[in-house]
């Protein structure tokens, strides 16, 4: 039905552009003098150039968008460059052009910025720009561009879309910190640390050369004096700890934080030396296995850049389901932002199994733990949960001083 009113809307118009000629001709004959006349004449140009614009092509327009990159973080503003061409000079009235964006994008850009109204006259090359102060996480999609022109009278207008495909994913924001182990343990991770600190000066297990960087009291005098070489004490190194990482992907307010802090937690983690894994539960569940190296925080941070909090199952039953699968040998952190008694008791059952767990509370900023949140903390302190309350902003302050006693 739609397709057979557009033509017939066309007929219309013409017809009705007809009638007004023909009453403009019709009262300057009738009229008579200087001024029917001119009124005619100065209507004709309009009814021309209607008739000219119904017949005028927009699929000799090419339209290019230009990205000054394809990855962000969220946060971070976005400039759009849009190029249009055309084939040969016509002049247009105006040209409304609008970039097709999916939802987050038009939210964050309220729409009307990849908008424009352009006045292109004769010129065959023109363009704009347009842009988003603050990129949401996530995959967004550039589709198409919507073009519309018409004539100064408004009775002819046309509309095209021009299919332009692009694409970029903003990571999610990240907060630089230094990630400090709550406990130590030598027999904890497969990786060894790379930090010579953290050598055990008090286990001896053994002798080697001198390095450059050696400490005068780590000489072996007795193996020095047999061997006549400098030889130095071989210590213990400490093992670096293997974290993994369980994100709560139940619909909360507070999402958006707990995926943030998941990000500069994995990200400090990996750039201290230790490995790391990720476990989340949403329309999918996602595993990735613990590992270390730029290349595996890319698949991480590219994972969280995606992911989207569409899970129906409470952590505590994503814990009574995976939680037995995870190795014995790591530390076990959870990031939520909702603290409930199942949650409390499954985490110190899981602790008493698999050794240390630690569990982040993420809140706003300046907001405060409910009362019964206060009760639950300290019940899970009492089993060996560690709690530790993140405040949005403030994601440093989970690795101080005070939180390591």
């Amino acid at each position: 039905m739609k397709k057979l009113w557009i033509p017939f809307k066309k007929v219309w118009k013409f017809i009705l552009l007809l009638f007004l000629i023909i009453l403009a001709f019709s009262y300057a004959m009738f009229q008579g003098g200087f001024v029917s006349w001119f009124l005619f004449y100065s209507f004709l140009p309009f009814a021309v150039y209607c008739v000219a614009i119904s017949f005028y092509s927009l699929k000799e327009f090419e339209v290019t968008r230009d990205l000054s990159k394809s990855d962000y973080n969220a946060g971070e503003p976005l400039k759009v460059t849009v190029k249009i061409k055309r084939l040969r000079k016509f002049p247009l009235f105006y040209l409304l052009i609008e970039d097709t964006l999916d939802d987050p994008l038009k939210y964050a850009s309220q729409h009307q910025k990849a908008k424009a109204l352009l006045l292109p006259g004769l010129k065959k090359e023109f363009s704009y720009e347009y842009i988003i102060d603050e990129l949401p996480r996530g995959e967004h999609f550039f589709r198409s561009f919507t073009l519309r022109i018409g004539d100064p009278l408004g009775l002819f207008e046309k509309e095209r879309k021009v299919p332009v495909d692009g694409k970029i994913i903003v990571y999610p924001a990240y907060s630089e910190f230094i990630y400090r182990p709550f406990e130590n343990q030598y027999d904890q991770g497969l990786t060894a640390s790379r930090e010579r600190v953290q050598r055990d000066t008090t286990m001896v297990v053994g002798v080697r050369d001198y390095q450059p960087g050696d400490r005068f009291s780590w000489i072996n005098w007795k193996a020095t004096a047999k061997r006549n070489e400098i030889m130095t004490k071989e210590f213990e190194q400490r093992q670096s700890h293997d974290v993994f990482v369980v994100m709560d992907c139940v619909p909360d307010k507070r999402f958006e934080a707990v995926v943030s802090f998941t990000a500069s937690l994995q990200r400090a983690i990996l750039k201290k030396g230790a490995q790391t894994g990720l476990l989340t539960i949403s329309k999918e569940r996602a595993s990735f296995p613990i590992r270390g190296g730029e290349r595996h925080l890319q698949e991480l941070f590219y994972h969280l850049a995606k992911i989207e909090a569409k899970c129906l199952t409470p952590l505590e039953k994503v814990l009574e389901t995976d939680g037995l699968f995870i190795q014995h040998s790591v530390s076990f952190m959870l990031v939520t932002a909702q603290l409930t008694k199942q949650l409390v008791e499954k985490a110190s059952f899981l602790g008493q199994r698999k050794g240390s767990i630690t569990l982040f509370l993420i809140k706003g900023q300046k907001e405060a733990p409910a009362e019964g949140e206060r009760s639950l903390i300290a019940i899970a302190n009492a089993r060996g949960v560690r709690v530790i309350m993140v405040h949005e902003g403030e994601f440093t302050a989970a690795f101080s001083e005070v939180n390591l006693r």
